[in-house]
């Protein structure tokens, strides 16, 4: 009876966890941008003017306008530029750097990572993603004709391994790049192939 009680309990909690996390993460978002952007309207516009939400718009508006902007070419190359600035500082490049990869990581570029594949390793095959199909142009010590660099990633986001893999060792995954991702990161508790 209690072992069936708590069961139930902990699906309930793993039901509800992910939605209560993602409404958390928008809420603090909302409330980030709200914070920011009132301390910087309250010097442009009187009090009167100001009403609850509107740091928040303003803030959705200056992050469309930049997005706007980062299509033209001019700025595409002045943001290039003063972001080689920021890898020049000793402290800032390695937050930076960090920060900007991360964010890569997870924009919707198609062109992010080369293929899904799976990795033969001593009997084992692991979902990677290949990131270098010509690894000739890398580093001496770490190139070769016949390898391929592949992202081997960790489940539940605990990191990964880029491995030098040779091509024989590597054969193409049918799963889409999402499918892939969503596979490895929940362990494959998620193998349901979607309906896509």
């Amino acid at each position: 009876m209690l072992k069936s009680i708590s069961k139930t309990l902990l699906t309930g909690l793993f039901t509800i966890l992910p939605i209560i996390l993602t409404v958390y993460l928008l809420y603090w978002l909302a409330i980030s941008s709200e914070n920011i952007m009132r301390s910087a309207l309250h010097l442009i516009l009187p009090d009167l003017a100001y009403f609850p939400g509107l740091g928040m718009l303003v803030g959705l508006v200056v992050v469309f306008f930049v997005g706007l902007m980062m299509k033209a070419i001019i700025v595409r190359q002045l943001f290039i530029f003063s972001e080689q600035l920021l890898y020049r500082l000793p402290i800032i490049k390695t937050i930076y750097r960090a920060m900007r990869d991360l964010f890569d990581f997870f924009t919707p570029k198609k062109d992010r990572f080369g293929r899904v594949v799976t990795v033969k390793v001593t009997g084992m095959e692991l979902i990677g993603f290949v990131t270098q199909e010509d690894t000739t142009k890398l580093s001496t010590s770490f190139s070769s004709e016949e390898g391929v660099l592949v992202y081997i990633p960790m489940s539940y986001m605990i990191g990964g391994f880029t491995v030098l893999i040779p091509r024989k060792d590597i054969r193409h995954c049918s799963m889409s790049m999402d499918e892939a991702m969503q596979f490895v990161l929940t362990a494959g508790i998620t193998g349901k192939k979607s309906n896509k």
